[in-house]
């Protein structure tokens, strides 16, 4: 049987107290319980730790051994409750943040000076898949999935979503005419997907209310890759205006068919394994925050 703090906590402070009946007053428990704390302990060490008699209690030697050790067990988990403490009101410690390329460079990437000088006692270390991943066997503390959740074992926080948009550069539609009607798509260089089907799905409609699945002239893997062929003229791009904000509002990238573009959009969910740390918290409710104020759009 092993030993408990309980015990431990009774055992100090009758010598400290130097009765049973001071002891229970001050960890205000019985006296009877005290007592049974105390006879378990030395049943379990197998020794007498003290003698008892009606005015005094005096140690043994196996007792005053006992004791020093018992202190320092006592000392070292008040310290570690103190520490604990202290993180939940000054979060600190190593987060462990995986993404998509995308949404780590224009998203996550972006907002570090703020949120590091918010939290600058919290250790980044950012890595990125463009696939999902397993988030005990890579250590992650959270991962961002950008899409609906497949996965209901895990823990989520809906963060918000990101609007989907079709777009090309002005120098592509400058040299390639800009598309009046879906129609017009087939004489263009349309950019998409190589790996996942679902996304080369655009937001039009064809003539049966169903959305446009397309062939695309050049695919990638990323979608990074894919905004920058749209940002050097290669084409015209599916893109989600996390990945798009700053082209937008820069000019490289300009909206096309806007009147036939239906209403699209990625849900993005901060995923984690475990209950989350005060480290974890304050990263989600951090991007929470810039969501709702449109700051990542």
């Amino acid at each position: 049987m092993k030993i408990t703090l309980e015990e431990l906590r009774a055992w100090v402070a009758v010598v400290d107290s130097g009765s049973i009946t001071a002891a229970a007053s001050q960890l205000s428990q019985t006296t009877s319980a005290i007592s049974r704390a105390l006879s378990r302990l030395e049943k379990k060490l197998q020794t007498t730790l003290l003698h008892r008699t009606t005015r005094r209690i005096a140690l043994t030697e196996e007792g005053q051994l006992f004791l020093e050790h018992a202190r320092e067990i006592l000392q070292s988990v008040e310290r570690a409750e103190e520490q604990i403490a202290h993180r939940r009101e000054v979060p600190s410690g190593r987060l462990r943040i995986n993404a998509a390329t995308p949404f780590m460079l224009h998203v996550i990437v972006p907002l570090l000076d703020e949120f590091t000088a918010r939290y600058p006692l919290i250790q980044l270390e950012l890595n990125t898949d463009d696939i999902f991943i397993d988030l005990l066997e890579q250590k992650t503390d959270i991962a961002i999935r950008i899409g609906e959740l497949r996965d209901s074992t895990i823990h989520a926080r809906f963060l918000g979503v990101s609007k989907i948009r079709l777009m090309a550069s002005p120098a592509y539609l400058e040299k390639h005419g800009t598309p009046t009607s879906v129609a017009d798509l087939s004489h263009h260089r349309l950019l998409g997907f190589s790996q996942l089907d679902q996304l080369n799905v655009w937001p039009i409609c064809q003539p049966d209310g169903t959305f446009l699945p397309i062939a695309p002239t050049v695919s990638a893997s990323s979608g990074e890759t894919l905004r920058q062929l749209a940002v050097y003229g290669q084409g015209i791009v599916r893109i989600s205006d996390f990945l798009s904000h700053c082209d937008r509002n820069n000019g490289r990238l300009v909206p096309v068919l806007e009147e036939e573009t239906r209403e699209m959009h990625h849900p993005i969910h901060a995923v984690y394994y475990r209950t989350p740390s005060v480290r974890i918290q304050c990263f989600i409710d951090f991007l929470r925050e810039k969501f709702a104020s449109q700051a990542l759009l």
